[in-house]
């Protein structure tokens, strides 16, 4: 499942094709959204918040969710049927096995930039307040909850909650505020620490939890579990990540 920062590297490819501004001519794909109302509109933005790719016209916002296996071809096509095409005068989006949603509303409506961990707006002390407020909750799943940290998926997960020492399975209650707001902190950081590493092709290079055998610091074997309310994979080290 592509998070935040892959986003962010999605919404800056399309960017500099300049189609901000410019008018769809054709749509094609098996969404089933109204497809012929897109056709002829003028792209006014186009935006990410968390794991949604954000295509804004005037009056309503096209959202795609890439869910656990979507993907994007920029002026290119797969074989397989898209969810959805856009075609514009010298350039064509193609958008693979997604969620696609029409929203009836410009985005500015619908979405709070600030709990985007990728976002100029993001605002730490939300953040820390909405951890706070949920005293049942385990850590492995407030990282993984969009209206806390959108854009954090399992990896940001498994890295922050390493980087930190904190077990996944740390209720928040438990934690003192001091390590709640370095998850805070580190779940920025690692976000576009990512980002970086994206776009050089490294970030596997750079894994110190998510998907290894071996804690780095102790030198014995990591545990793997499917823990929270998702079940998603967890790595983590019994010895130097605490539990609260």
């Amino acid at each position: 499942m592509p998070e935040g920062p892959s986003i962010v590297i999605l919404r800056e490819a399309v960017e500099e094709l300049g189609l901000k501004g410019k008018v769809v001519r054709h749509v094609e794909g098996n969404a089933k959204i109204d497809k012929d109302r897109l056709i002829g509109q003028k792209v006014t933005d186009f935006r990410s918040w968390g794991k949604h790719f954000l295509i804004c016209f005037k009056d309503f916002t096209v959202r795609i969710h890439f869910m656990l296996f979507g993907s994007y071809l920029i002026d290119e096509q797969k074989k397989t049927p898209p969810r959805l095409s856009l075609i514009f005068d010298n350039h064509e989006l193609n958008f693979y096995t997604s969620s696609v949603k029409l929203i009836d509303a410009p985005a500015d409506e619908v979405y709070d930039w600030s709990a985007d961990i990728m976002s100029k707006t993001w605002k730490p002390t939300a953040a820390f307040k909405k951890l706070r407020d949920k005293p049942e909750m385990l850590a492995c799943d407030a990282l993984l909850d969009q209206d806390i940290f959108a854009g954090s998926g399992n990896i940001i997960k498994n890295e922050v909650l390493f980087r930190i020492r904190t077990h996944p399975l740390s209720t928040l209650g438990e934690i003192p505020d001091a390590k709640l707001k370095e998850m805070v902190k580190e779940t920025r950081n690692y976000a576009f620490d990512f980002l970086e590493w994206k776009k050089k092709s490294t970030l596997k290079k750079h894994w110190l939890a998510h998907t290894k055998k071996i804690c780095p610091r102790c030198n014995i074997p990591f545990h793997k579990e499917y823990l929270g309310r998702t079940k998603r994979r967890s790595y983590f080290c019994e010895n130097c990540q605490r539990k609260y």
